[in-house]
């Protein structure tokens, strides 16, 4: 399925009425590009531990670019066993001091454990100093968007100017899920055996829940309060919710949870057009055809909140007509989608049924004369 949404300022009425207690958050559907709920989602916060999601995409990166591999390993500095290991007296591993340790273990105490000293030795293994490393997230960050967030540290620990926004943490997340398939596991592992003498528990609480969260990360300092980042799937809906600024630590989990169950419960998907079904059709100019098939990239869903009563309509948009020679699989094509139950308008990428090869010179003087003498006449 391919669905983007456009996004209107204007909430329906019972999104609206929807409460929480989070100073800000916000609620996902990816696979829809839908934001269902938010509140101060671009207001910059302090992460927190929350940060290091950015700090394991570009451990990611580098591993999927094989510049890095699981099973290499980088050397305890005393800066990362100081900073962030047990001297520190914040979330660590307890690396120590000298140990060489395997990517595999310090991606796993980030993920599990919320270590800091994991952080900084990737960090300083990867990037060469923290500072380089930082750099290297930032860079990452504006690549894929990240307008709302401005990385210090790799850790997330307390520094002036380390900030995200909920939306930011949102959008880093489905970056993660639908980049780095093969990594994602390890934010909804559940422990993490470390050195044989340590077990570390899974800090988020609600992957030992029974209702679908599979990660991400959690986040707390003084300043900051605390805050979660989850995703939970149940069938082919995936929903990624950020609540940030909560004063109590089972609050967040709590919240969480409710605005899931809410999410999941107040929305469903309506089929308009099963895979490979074809939507309409284009004009063509110059090809062997006068019109080419339209289809979606698989079945196309529309979310709409579960009671949703209204009518749907919608529109085919392009530039046409479309000049041959056409492959199929070429996105030519939008259908808008509209809906009086939800406040907003959904944008479906159409794409070439079929291959469409050019005509000879003659059959494409006649299309010329027939566009000229008729314009879009010819659609239909």
């Amino acid at each position: 399925m391919s669905l983007v949404l456009v996004p209107n300022p204007a909430a329906s009425k019972k999104t609206s009425e929807f409460k929480t207690k989070a100073k800000t958050a916000i609620l996902m559907d990816p696979g829809a590009n839908l934001i269902l709920y938010e509140k101060g989602s671009e207001q910059p916060i302090p992460p927190a531990s929350m940060s290091k999601l950015m700090t394991l995409a570009v451990v990611f990166r580098e591993l999927k670019a094989g510049r890095i591999k699981l099973d290499d390993t980088f050397t305890v500095s005393e800066h990362a066993w100081r900073t962030g290991g047990a001297p520190s007296g914040t979330a660590a591993m307890f690396a120590p001091l000298g140990n060489a340790i395997t990517v595999s273990d310090l991606v796993q105490g980030v993920a599990v454990q919320s270590a800091n000293d994991g952080s900084l030795i990737l960090a300083e293994g990867i990037g060469g100093t923290e500072e380089g490393f930082v750099k290297m997230m930032n860079d990452y960050a504006a690549e894929i968007g990240l307008t709302g967030s401005t990385f210090v540290n790799p850790t997330g620990l307390p520094a002036e100017g380390h900030v995200m926004t909920a939306r930011d943490l949102a959008k880093l997340s489905r970056h993660l899920i639908e980049t780095y398939p093969e990594y994602y596991h390890y934010f909804g592992q559940k422990e993490f055996r470390y050195r044989d003498r340590f077990t570390f528990r899974n800090r988020n609480p609600l992957v030992w829940a029974p209702i679908g969260v599979d990660g991400l990360k959690t986040g707390f300092t003084k300043e900051a309060g605390y805050g979660l980042v989850s995703s939970a799937k149940r069938g082919n809906q995936r929903l990624i919710l950020v609540v940030t600024g909560l004063e109590k630590k089972n609050d967040r989990e709590r919240e969480s949870r409710r605005v899931l169950e809410w999410g999941f419960k107040s929305f469903r998907p309506f089929r308009l057009f099963e895979d490979g079904q074809q939507v309409s059709e284009a004009l063509v100019w110059g090809g062997e055809k006068h019109y080419v098939p339209l289809v979606g990239d698989g079945a196309i869903d529309l979310l709409l909140p579960a009671s949703a009563t209204g009518a749907v309509s919608g529109e085919i948009m392009y530039q046409g007509p479309i000049k041959a020679p056409i492959k199929k699989g070429d996105q030519i094509a939008t259908l808008r989608v509209k809906s009086a139950d939800l406040a907003a308008v959904n944008e479906i990428p159409l794409y070439a049924g079929e291959d469409i090869n050019s005509s000879g010179v003659a059959s494409r003087g006649i299309d010329s004369l027939l566009v000229l003498a008729f314009g879009w006449l010819l659609s239909r």
